[in-house]
């Protein structure tokens, strides 16, 4: 079974797939897999641009979890979407350095339920587990998706509201 392990930038794909890779689940991170796919840059978006659709077209399925904000873009059999309040998200990103700009895109990105929603238009929704990870230890985190990996869980989605992020920035 590929898992696709997904979420905005700061939510915590990277620490939670290297605990899962501790534990012995084989993962690949899309960073690793994109560099062929590459077709130019956004200087003003401080982005790379890839070439999404020939990339999935061509990526190899394997038996793991697949890690990156991209990863329900694959054909996955699974898909867990890691969340974050917008808030802490924009004060993780400035913290890694990002520009104020760049956390505050990936905050509204998150608050807007981007990323689920992608996921839903490419999948069913018996197959997305969504967990909210703004106040939860990388390490159960990482036991949830163990859960999901083992059919242990229950899908799940919808339960992270962040209105109150968009009402707050509206003029």
């Amino acid at each position: 079974m590929m898992l696709g392990l997904t979420g905005v930038p700061g939510t915590g794909k990277t620490t939670v797939a290297d605990i899962l890779r501790e534990r012995g689940v084989p993962v690949i991170r899309i960073n690793d897999t994109i560099e062929p796919y590459i077709i130019g840059s956004d200087p003003d978006r401080d982005t790379r641009i890839i070439d999404e659709e020939r990339w999935a077209e061509e990526f190899t399925p394997f038996d793991g979890v697949v890690e990156g904000h991209l990863a329900h873009l694959l054909p996955c059999d699974r898909i867990v979407i890691l969340r974050c309040n917008p808030d802490v998200l924009f004060k993780r990103l400035i913290t890694r350095g990002y520009s104020e700009e760049k956390a505050l895109e990936n905050a509204l990105a998150e608050a807007l339920d981007t990323i689920l929603i992608e996921a839903f238009e490419a999948f069913e929704s018996e197959v997305i587990y969504e967990f909210e990870t703004t106040d939860i230890d990388s390490g159960t985190v990482a036991d949830c998706v163990m859960d999901v990996l083992a059919d242990r869980a229950t899908p799940s989605h919808g339960m992270c509201d962040w209105s109150d992020y968009l009402v707050n920035r509206m003029p």
